[in-house]
């Protein structure tokens, strides 16, 4: 099957908020603000993980720590969301401008938390811009 890369159609968006909503409503009401704020959607995160307000079978909330950890990875280094369709299957993704590089934030928490390892969100997120900046370097990235 071939993958479409698409921008978001308004359902998909409608999701990808909802998932933000989920993560964001970890502050309290006067500090939503500080979601707009790349480290603090790291710390946010961290600390959801380390209080172990999520089970690790509970995928669905995993995954918005993903779109939050995607928003930080968007906002860091300028990439956009898109979605890629295959067969029935549409799933939101980061696709750095002018590249082919595409990033699958929605599962890059859940998957670790999955087999038990522990995440440290900065480490993870420092990881993911080195690679995003070295693949769109790379010419083999560059779109043609």
């Amino acid at each position: 099957m071939t993958q479409q890369i698409e921008k978001p159609g308004e359902e998909d968006w409608a999701r990808i908020e909802a998932q933000r909503k989920w993560v964001r409503g970890h502050f309290t009401p006067e500090a939503q603000h500080k979601y707009s704020d790349v480290q603090e959607k790291l710390r946010l995160l961290q600390t959801i993980l380390d209080a172990g307000w999520i089970e690790r079978h509970e995928t669905v909330k995993l995954q918005c720590l993903g779109i939050t950890f995607g928003d930080a990875l968007a906002q860091e280094v300028g990439m956009e969301w898109v979605v890629v369709s295959e067969g029935h299957e549409r799933d939101p993704a980061l696709r750095y401008p002018g590249t082919t590089v595409i990033l699958f934030p929605l599962t890059m928490i859940s998957k670790r938390i999955e087999r038990g390892e522990t995440v440290v969100v900065s480490e993870l997120f420092t990881g993911m811009i080195d690679l995003v900046r070295e693949m769109a370097r790379d010419p083999e990235y560059q779109r043609h």
